[in-house]
């Protein structure tokens, strides 16, 4: 075990809390078992996701947890005995949503009164929002947050066994929980969380007070879960954090992502390397040095510039300007020259001109992303942002994002006709979920291509030439 975690011991869950988290599964399996052979069927769970791949990953050790209770997946919710939904409260969307949802299933906890709805995730964490739930969901009969996930077999058990509604939300940064049951359904790729958490503070961003500080995972645990992924036959991981360029920062050791890419890059059966997501701040000439000499590390890159004027930045605190974002990507492109870049970007922060906005688009036309994911700001209770005064209008951010679309359409096709008639490597995902009878992968700059194939090469890397080009995917046929 490394320096780095011998000094950390106090983030991570002891073994024996691990183990008593243990006896809850075992308790509550039971239960279902009896459940199981006086009704003949096996009790049900139905899990809604929103937000992120750290929330994805997080339902994955639900699921994992909720596998060894004996429960099996459905996504009727009317056949359910166990509906939870694990929540995002980046976008006030995706937060209404959960309302939405909440509200429509009081008719059938009526109908079904040993039904157990549960809440989880980011929402959970605004004190705000749980009072809301009590007092208009009183139907929901448990309530737990990001930092204590670990703890589910026991607030289920309690929830099973309980009147009112049980709340557990911390609001400490939490802790560490190694060994955690994880039911990943893709046999193919995986998600491997690195670190937990943020110390950004971006002025827009709820995240650093719904996920805590930085707290990285030791390398020890982090390279253990890869070797057993590989040997599981998965060919490609994603190692995530809400800024993974910050990786061993709070380990003290000296300890960094591009070692961790390079060590990662060692193991047997993982076959292509992605990460995300990147603050360029914290993008170290060292990373850049290793996504360049690591074979197995894919060319894309995922880093969010969210605003084109440097006065914006400010504003935002992201800590950068736009000269050094471009600098960035020019050192990142002269050492991987056939990179390929996606971003982020908020269209409307307070206080954004025409002018601002007018660097963001230049800012498209210069780097020319492959794909942009874009957001009209959105007040987020709690953060600096949402107090700043000059609000831009509704229709101007709405009138500025079409424009904005448009630009990053426009480039996304430039980009992709380029590589009509080329040959591509393609890592075979599965069946297109629009087509039984097309498969889709992705190419190493996460380039969605689709094609003919059969189902004994998912998992394959096979080459394809590339026949039709689409704004947002290609399509082509395997060169055998």
């Amino acid at each position: 075990m490394s320096k780095g975690t011998r000094d950390r011991k106090n983030i991570y869950v002891s073994p024996e809390e691990m183990a008593r988290q243990q006896r809850f599964i075992d308790e509550i399996k039971e239960l279902n078992y009896r459940k199981e052979v006086k009704t003949g069927k096996k009790k049900l769970y139905c899990l809604n996701t929103f937000g992120c791949q750290m929330n994805e990953h997080d339902s994955e050790k639900l699921a994992g947890m909720l596998a060894e209770m004996g429960y099996a997946e459905t996504d009727n919710v009317n056949e359910s005995d166990l509906v939870i939904y694990n929540t995002c409260c980046v976008r006030e969307n995706a937060e209404l949503k959960v309302y939405g949802h909440l509200g429509m299933l009081k008719p059938l906890k009526n109908q079904k009164p040993d039904l157990v709805i549960a809440v989880c995730g980011c929402m959970m964490q605004q004190p705000e929002v749980v009072e809301h739930i009590k007092k208009t969901y009183s139907h929901v009969d448990l309530i737990f947050g990001t930092h204590n996930l670990y703890k589910f077999p026991e607030l289920l058990y309690s929830a099973m066994d309980s009147q009112t509604t049980v709340v557990d939300v911390w609001d400490c940064d939490g802790q560490i929980a190694e060994n955690v049951a994880i039911e990943r359904k893709d046999g193919v790729k995986a998600w491997v969380t690195v670190m937990y958490g943020c110390n950004n503070f971006c002025t827009y961003c709820i995240v650093p007070y719904v996920r805590g500080r930085e707290r990285s995972r030791s390398m020890d645990d982090i390279l253990e879960e890869v070797r057993m992924l590989g040997r599981q036959g998965f060919k490609e991981i994603t190692l995530l954090g809400q800024n993974v360029n910050s990786y061993g920062k709070d380990i003290g050791d000296g300890t960094s992502f591009a070692e961790l890419i390079r060590e990662v890059n060692k193991i047997p059966g993982i076959e292509r390397i992605r990460f995300t997501t990147s603050h360029p701040k914290d993008l170290s000439d060292d990373l850049i040095y290793a996504m360049r000499d690591c074979e197995k590390v894919c060319e894309h890159l995922h880093l969010p510039f969210q605003a084109g004027s440097t006065r914006i930045l400010k504003l935002m605190n992201r800590k950068y300007t736009k000269e050094d974002y471009i600098n960035l990507v020019a050192k990142i492109k002269e050492n991987i020259p056939d990179i390929a870049l996606t971003t982020d970007i908020i269209v409307g922060f307070p206080g954004e001109t025409e002018e601002d906005f007018s660097d963001t688009l230049d800012i498209l036309e210069k780097i020319r992303f492959d794909n942009a994911y874009t957001f009209l700001y959105s007040k987020r209770t709690g953060t600096p942002a949402a107090k700043m005064e000059d609000q831009v209008p509704e229709e101007v951010k709405k009138e500025r994002f079409q424009r904005l679309l448009e630009t990053q359409n426009r480039i996304s096709k430039e980009i992709n006709d380029t590589f009509l008639g080329k040959v591509v490597e393609v890592l075979v995902e599965g069946v297109s979920k629009t087509n039984d009878k097309i498969f889709t992968g992705r190419t190493r700059g996460n380039k969605v291509v689709n094609f003919e194939a059969d189902a004994s090469l998912i998992g394959k890397l096979v080459n394809v030439r590339i026949n039709t080009v689409k704004t947002w995917s290609l399509e082509g046929s395997i060169v055998r």
